[in-house]
């Protein structure tokens, strides 16, 4: 009997060794029954909850590739925790003939997949009640929920009972430094994105190690995330704005936003000291106030026709014919760099075969040029599209052809389009 052996561990209360302990006792429960191991696959914390994990998607590989006629395993969650995916798990080994048998529950049958997966699937939902009540305890203790913010420190300490303490942060002075300026920077009128310039000319890291972005000084005011849209920097630590929903295709977690009046608010005013500067979220809300106010009063004014110069499908002729001479120029620097130009201009390539032919869509910002460039007159409002359709025919004439709004494609040209929208 040619045997597989499949061990894992996810993150809660389990560690690496547990890898070890599940591969020694399958071992030798094998060895007693005279099993030959074939093969032995893991997977190192990971969550049972999805089967998009190296090791349990090659044992599925390789059993319907017939290496071998049994797979061995501590316990059903060790394959997977999830009710679907057990329950397919069980239906592709049935159709390879290959036998499933834990340690706990013997030789697996739809009974278990039954009862078990549904267990299983329970367990998953009672850990993360119970990891919810913990962060809400640690919140309404004045304590982070998770996660830490720039500028803090996690305080690493036990209990009385040799257990961890969760939740409690200190400032971090050289990063509540990076902070304050952010805050008086932006407090002075300067924008996210010249106070990301500036942090990124002194040298001074983001919080990731890279450079600073505008996102990771302004954030998202929904999510509350980034330096100024975070609320722990003025003494307020906001918890549930959203949850997290695993996507059951890609096994990615998905946030949504939670109703306000489910979010739970703290005052924990000794994260804020030596922090904040207190009229910057004012400000930021005056501003969002004001956009949205403009927005509102903006909205039902009819959007005015695009006015576009005389001259300007002329001088698009011009460049469009510059960028063609570059693309032919020996200097191999020259034609990567019209190479990039066009790859910033191509959005997407799709393809669709449609009886016999392809059809060829092409987005972006190069249909509306070339498409402007072909008008020998002043074009009409509107004129510059932002896709075009077209069927793939013969070699593509690498000639500008300005008698026509699009050239016709063919396949190897559109080979090399594919490599400028990638």
């Amino acid at each position: 009997m040619k045997v597989a052996i499949y061990a894992r561990y996810s993150s809660d209360n389990q560690r690496d060794a547990s890898i070890a302990d599940q591969l020694r006792m399958c071992r030798l429960h094998a060895e007693k029954q005279g099993w030959r191991i074939v093969e032995e696959y893991t997977d190192h914390a990971i969550s049972g909850a999805s089967l998009l994990r190296p090791g349990i998607q090659a044992l599925i590989s390789d059993a319907a590739r017939g290496r071998f006629d049994l797979i061995l395993s501590e316990a059903m969650d060790r394959l997977s925790r999830d009710q679907e995916d057990i329950a397919g798990i069980f239906k592709r080994m049935s159709y390879a003939d290959v036998k499933i048998v834990t340690l706990s529950e013997g030789e697996v049958t739809h009974l278990h997949v039954g009862l078990k997966g549904t267990m299983n699937a329970l367990f998953l939902k009672d850990l993360a009640d119970k990891t919810r009540r913990g962060q809400r305890g640690r919140v309404e203790a004045g304590k982070s929920g998770g996660g830490n913010a720039y500028g803090y420190d996690v305080v690493k300490k036990l209990d009385a009972n040799g257990e961890p303490v969760r939740g409690d942060r200190t400032i971090n002075e050289a990063q509540a430094h990076v902070v304050r300026r952010i805050f008086r920077d932006y407090a002075a009128g300067k924008s996210a994105k010249t106070i990301a310039f500036a942090l990124n000319r002194d040298g001074i890291p983001a919080p990731s190690g890279g450079d600073w972005g505008f996102s990771t000084i302004n954030g998202n005011p929904k999510r509350g995330n980034g330096i100024l849209n975070n609320e722990m920097y003025v003494g307020r630590i906001v918890w549930n704005r959203q949850r997290f929903i695993k996507d059951p295709d890609t096994g990615k977690r998905q946030a949504r936003p939670n109703p306000e009046e489910d979010w739970v608010i703290q005052e924990a005013t000794e994260l804020k000291d030596a922090l904040s500067v207190d009229d910057v979220k004012e400000r930021g809300d005056r501003l969002r106030a004001r956009k949205a106010e403009l927005t509102s009063f903006l909205a039902p004014t009819d959007e005015p026709p695009p006015l576009l110069h005389p001259a300007m499908a002329q001088h698009y002729r011009q460049r469009v014919q510059q960028l063609y001479e570059t693309l032919q120029d020996d200097s191999e620097e020259r034609r990567i760099e019209a190479a990039e130009v066009i790859r910033s201009l191509v959005e997407d390539i799709i393809l669709t075969p449609v009886e016999g032919k392809v059809e060829i869509d092409i987005r972006g910002d190069l249909v509306g040029i070339l498409t402007l460039s072909a008008q020998k007159q002043n074009p009409a409002a509107g004129a510059a599209g932002l896709q075009v359709k077209m069927v793939a025919g013969g070699r593509f004439n690498t000639r500008p052809n300005f008698s026509r709004p699009m050239p016709a494609f063919g396949l190897h040209e559109v080979e090399n389009s594919k490599q400028f929208a990638a």
